[in-house]
């Protein structure tokens, strides 16, 4: 950690960590708060299905956008003009009337994650290039802030789910925080924007086949978690497999494994090769996601759920650290890796909407099974060929 010496670049660092952590809240309030939502507006399961694979779209809309408009405007007016779609959403959410306005507010958290998520991304892996310890830590905040969020929805909501806005209000106030650390972490000054835009302008990363592995792994991988995160709360709860209370503790059970993973990853892969940890949980994530889906008793689901959150832990972050060196090289390169992988989460929410509202939604759940399979077979495909290219370059 040379750059922790650098009081500019540690409070990047440090700056980073606490977004990502207000970045977990904002996502995981998608999925926890849409059966209230839907109860209270009356949507269908299509609507529903539709409005998550819309904060997807915004998703990726800011994960590309937010690669190449700092480029133009530089990089912090970039972030705090996209940052602040954060706070709007919720107004929209509590005030709006309508369901465009419900529609609306879900497209602008999806604005919000991306780029938070593009910025804080490329900011820790400059900092610390291709080291997945500290990449596993940085998405180990997105985990704390997923796993917190429904335990606050638990306690503001309600036994019933009466008061379910308020939780509204309160992330309402996360945004704004959210905003304000951005405002005080240091970026690039004015003057360095014509230096970046010169070292991102080439795009010959994309005769990397490096490139096509990472990216295909974090789409089948982003299909399988939005699809999960999006539905697992209704799923469960529509199902009567858990009453409500319970199905909505699913979702911080599994944030709370998935950040006991990424501790653990970040711990062994600074003693076991990034390669073995990745297939390691390439298996478990098919493992578990069957147990999570077949399960029948509360015993049997919060089993699957546990191993399906500490499978998924390391997956993303070891798979960008893959890229490190590439996306260091070539900034843009980030931008297209994130762009083309959140394709994944847009449509997958869509195809179990569809699904639940033709074979009910333990069949749209079900169809997440097919992406976790491909995504295991591209993850071994993906650690043999840096195994190999790792063998040739020794």
């Amino acid at each position: 950690m040379d750059f922790w010496k650098d009081k500019r670049k540690k409070r990047q660092f440090l700056g980073s960590y606490g977004t990502f952590l207000l970045n977990g809240m904002l996502t995981l309030s998608i999925g926890s708060l849409l059966p209230y939502i839907r109860d209270a507006r009356g949507l269908e399961y299509a609507f529903c299905g539709l409005i998550v694979s819309l904060h997807s779209i915004g998703n990726l809309t800011a994960s590309f956008a937010s690669g190449a408009l700092p480029l133009l405007i530089g990089r912090k007016r970039s972030i705090l003009l996209f940052n602040a779609a954060y706070a709007v959403s919720y107004l929209l959410i509590i005030f709006g009337g309508n369901n465009l306005c419900i529609a609306l507010a879900f497209f602008m958290t999806g604005l919000a994650r991306g780029a938070t998520s593009n910025c804080c991304n490329t900011t820790v892996n400059q900092l610390a290039p291709g080291q997945a310890w500290i990449l596993n830590g940085l998405h180990a905040m997105f985990s704390v802030g997923a796993f917190l969020f429904p335990l606050l929805l638990t306690v503001l909501a309600g036994r019933d789910g009466e008061t379910w806005i308020y939780a509204c209000y309160f992330m309402f106030v996360m945004g704004v925080i959210s905003w304000l650390l951005y405002l005080g972490i240091p970026m690039e000054q004015e003057a360095e924007k014509g230096k970046e835009k010169e070292k991102g302008s080439g795009l010959a990363f994309f005769r990397e086949p490096l490139f096509y592995l990472c990216t295909l792994t974090l789409f089948f991988y982003l299909c399988a978690e939005q699809g999960v995160i999006g539905w697992l709360v209704t799923y469960f709860k529509d199902t009567g497999l858990l009453n409500a209370s319970l199905s909505q503790m699913t979702a911080s059970i599994q944030w709370l494994m998935v950040l006991t993973g990424r501790l653990l990853v970040a711990w062994l892969s600074t003693k076991v090769p990034k390669e073995r940890l990745l297939r390691i949980m390439g298996v478990g994530l098919v493992l578990f996601f069957g147990v999570l889906i077949t399960g029948t008793t509360p015993a049997w689901i919060m089993i699957g759920i546990m191993g399906f959150g500490l499978s998924m832990a390391g997956i993303y972050p070891t798979t960008v650290s893959f890229s490190g060196l590439m996306i260091r090289d070539y900034p843009m390169a980030w931008s297209y890796i994130l762009t083309i992988a959140s394709i994944g989460s847009v449509l997958m929410p869509s195809v179990i909407g569809k699904i639940a509202d033709t074979a009910g939604i333990a069949v749209g759940m079900s169809s997440v099974g097919v992406v976790v399979v491909i995504d295991f077979v591209i993850i071994f495909v993906l650690t043999a060929f840096v195994r190999r290219r790792e063998g040739e370059e020794d």
